[in-house]
């Protein structure tokens, strides 16, 4: 009984009790909901275990390809930075959104702005550090990383497109058509923001010279940025990106001036 009494109170220097409040904190990967303009979306929230709330967190916005699209909410967590959380979860030390973009819509307009939505509830539910929150997405998350972070370069400190793309490919716009050149437009907004490009050399998909046209013009404005081609890969040039060490190093390394 004394244990128990102990364990459940301090006492104060002047000598009155204070109940010790036990607080649960939810980890792993979290459903939660996002309403804009009246449609609610569902999206997750990856929160590491060792997570404490007393400390700022870096957060990072995740943003999948066209095959993860629908309205599960929880697909989006089974490729890309999501299988990485769950194979090297240390490598990550970070609360991550993870919102998932309707069938038939792409990372543009209302649903980029979903995205922002999940992004800014995540941000009000967790103590985040807002120095460091981060953008990174694949194939057409690539694309809708350089739209966000275009749109969006003054709340991150860090962008990370994987095989991307900024002009028309195939049903997708890019975002920047009506631009003369969608390359340098798009690279204007990101003169001062530290961007890690990857991409396959040998993707079919997405061709990759849009990557080196963006790497280009991203080095044309002085702006602070690397990027890797993965000779002989396709596509699937993010599995190598997010397992990277030095990915994740570089990645926390970048803080908001």
């Amino acid at each position: 009984m004394k244990l128990i009494i102990c364990c459940a109170f301090l006492v104060g220097v002047a000598g009155a009790p204070l109940q010790l409040q036990a607080q649960e904190v939810e980890t792993g990967f979290l459903n939660r909901t996002v309403t804009v303009e009246g449609s609610t979306h569902r999206y997750q929230v990856y929160v590491p275990r060792d997570y404490d709330p007393d400390s700022a967190w870096p957060v990072i916005l995740f943003l999948h390809g066209a095959g993860e699209r629908g309205e599960d909410g929880i697909i989006q967590t089974e490729v890309g930075l999501g299988r990485a959380l769950r194979r090297w979860p240390d490598r990550y030390p970070a609360i991550v959104v993870l919102p998932q973009a309707p069938t038939e819509t792409r990372w543009q307009g209302a649903i980029a702005d979903v995205a922002m939505a999940a992004l800014d509830r995540t941000v009000g539910e967790f103590r985040t550090d807002p120095a460091r929150v981060y953008l990174t997405g694949l194939s057409m998350g690539g694309n809708g990383s350089w739209y966000v972070g275009y749109h969006h370069a003054e709340r991150f400190a860090a962008v990370a497109p994987i095989c991307g793309f900024v002009r028309t490919l195939g049903p997708f716009d890019g975002g920047f058509s009506d631009a003369a050149d969608p390359h340098a437009e798009a690279a204007s907004h990101l003169a001062d923001t530290p961007v890690w490009i990857f991409h396959g050399e040998s993707d079919t998909v997405v061709n990759v010279e849009e990557s080196r046209k963006m790497h280009a013009a991203l080095q044309a404005v002085d702006a602070p940025v690397k990027y890797t081609e993965l000779p002989g890969t396709g596509h699937n040039s993010w599995d190598a990106a997010y397992a990277s060490p030095s990915f994740a190093e570089w990645l926390f390394a970048q803080r908001k001036r």
